[in-house]
């Protein structure tokens, strides 16, 4: 791995995709220990793909204050804490607020749903273990990426991604201490030097 030394100019300023949405994303029923790593890997998610930040719920351990650190590291505001009563914040949430589910209404026309609602405020929430029944009544949309099992990190990234219409990829992080400089072969990380 090679690094370079780079300075805040070099960024390109757009803004990017995530301030055509506002999202949270909000991970039910997180385990210690059995769900550290996919908590991760569902924060490490909703921040490259556009989320502004992940609130977790179920036991506190210190996956946020790792998703925190990364967020230093790499850049961007993305933000992550833990909240005790995951209810009150989904019923309280100002805005639209849909759950991913295998069981809900085709991805494409939630998706259009909330294009045409023109939803700006989203919460994104998805499961650790089983899925409390309440929560498909105490959201606006349950939306089905597929109607299989699978991941809810995958589901997660593809919501986001059609959310987004693939320009969450091409975001900027600004304040980024690192960041990969794109090579055929090798690995390129330049030192971010920002001149505040």
């Amino acid at each position: 791995m090679t690094t370079e030394k780079s300075t805040a100019e070099d960024f390109d300023p757009s803004p990017g995709a995530s301030e055509k949405y506002d999202v949270t994303v909000l991970r039910l029923g997180h385990r210690l220990v059995r769900d550290e790593r996919i908590s991760t890997h569902v924060g490490l998610v909703s921040r490259a793909f556009g989320a502004k930040r992940l609130i977790l719920t179920g036991a506190d351990d210190h996956t946020v204050d790792s998703l925190r650190r990364l967020s230093t590291r790499w850049g961007g505001g993305f933000q992550a804490e833990y909240v005790k009563n995951w209810r009150d914040f989904v019923r309280h949430w100002q805005g639209t607020s849909v759950h991913l589910t295998m069981y809900g209404e085709d991805l494409r026309n939630g998706i259009d749903r909330l294009k045409k609602d023109k939803a700006r405020k989203i919460l994104v929430v998805i499961g650790a273990e089983k899925v409390p029944k309440e929560i498909y009544t105490l959201v606006d949309l349950n939306i089905a990426v597929g109607n299989q099992p699978h991941s809810e990190v995958a589901a997660l990234a593809v919501f986001l991604d059609r959310l987004f219409m693939g320009e969450e990829l091409y975001t900027t992080f600004g304040n980024a201490r690192l960041r990969v400089k794109p090579s055929l072969r090798g690995k390129k990380v330049e030192f971010v030097k920002n001149e505040n």
